[in-house]
């Protein structure tokens, strides 16, 4: 039977381009909110016997994560054969360690929490440091699809004589291969963080950053502080205001106007998180590791998926 996409309300936009790609029929979510705080999510949808794949952003988990699940356990209690997720961004992967006494060790606990009401994952390239692949934290099947062929892409149209600057050094290998997919030069910032939104950045001395167009390239843009710091450090050295290309566009508060106001000539984002920025579309990789996610499950026995700890799915990739 014809598979079910269910976006959230913000989440439509990228839903009209998915479902088609996915051979899905498209049944928006219905989010009531009340005025005591509580909501009720309505499923307007026939899904008994059908997959259905839940679309949602968790830019703001803790406003979204109960919504979800109560969506998601409604489709099964309505009969749905299965139940995924389909989360652009996948909030809470940072605090991935302990790094003050008593702090809880969110990534690990928020992976369990979704996991208890789906039976697979999408999400694009999430914030992992310290965990090296979905697998150690999800025991469903976890999709990573990954956005640098798209990135290289666009920079490879819209912008002359890139160099790309990478935010940090755990960023070299993911901007060298960006780049590499261009064609061009780049460099890898220095950078320490001391809160928040105090951090302090370094910007090397290379000729190119003065000739050619400096390009940021950063998967999170959450307080904007590590742009706007390299924006006036690259403006000291002398070079030409930089395009900013970022995957997942958070912009917490004012951070998308401090940018600007920093002196970007352009910021450019995926549409993980819906956004004015949005400029690079995800929905091609989305419903193919959907739809892979969709196949493995319907053709897996029962038996293994209860029984593997790591059943994952390969990077879906270009």
């Amino acid at each position: 039977m014809t598979p079910v996409l269910a976006p959230f309300p913000e989440m439509l936009p990228l839903a009209e381009k998915l479902a088609p790609l996915m051979g899905a029929g498209l049944a928006p979510v219905g989010w009531h909110h009340f005025p005591d705080g509580e909501s009720l999510v309505t499923l307007d949808a026939d899904v008994a016997g059908r997959d259905v794949a839940l679309l949602c952003t968790l830019r703001d988990p803790d406003r979204h994560a109960l919504p979800l699940r109560f969506a998601a356990e409604t489709a099964r209690d309505l009969g749905a054969v299965s139940v995924g997720l389909i989360a652009p961004y996948l909030g809470y992967m940072r605090q991935d360690r302990r790094f003050a006494p008593g702090q809880a060790v969110s990534a690990p606990l928020f992976a369990a929490f979704l996991e208890e009401s789906f039976d697979w994952l999408v999400t694009a390239d999430p914030h992992l440091h310290r965990i090296p692949s979905l697998d150690r934290l999800f025991t469903i099947p976890a999709r990573r699809v990954v956005t640098a062929p798209l990135l290289a892409e666009w920079i490879a149209a819209h912008v002359d004589d890139p160099v790309l600057l990478g935010p940090d050094s755990e960023s070299q290998q993911w901007v060298a291969g960006v780049a590499a997919r261009v064609g061009c030069p780049y460099e890898v910032l220095r950078k320490h963080r001391s809160g928040d939104r105090s951090v302090e950045i370094s910007v090397p001395d290379n000729p190119a950053l003065r000739t050619g167009t400096p390009v940021i390239l950063d998967d999170i843009a959450s307080s904007g502080r590590t742009l706007v710091r390299a924006i006036e450090r690259l403006s000291e050295a002398g070079a030409s205001a930089p395009v900013c290309v970022v995957i997942h566009a958070v912009f917490a508060g004012q951070a998308h106007a401090d940018i600007l106001a920093a002196g970007a000539r352009e910021i450019v984002t995926t549409d993980s998180i819906p956004h004015e920025s949005n400029a690079i579309g995800l929905a091609p990789l989305l419903a193919c590791a959907a739809q892979d996610a969709m196949t493995e499950l319907t053709f897996q026995p029962l038996e293994a998926v209860n029984l593997n700890p790591n059943t994952g799915l390969k990077d879906c990739d270009q």
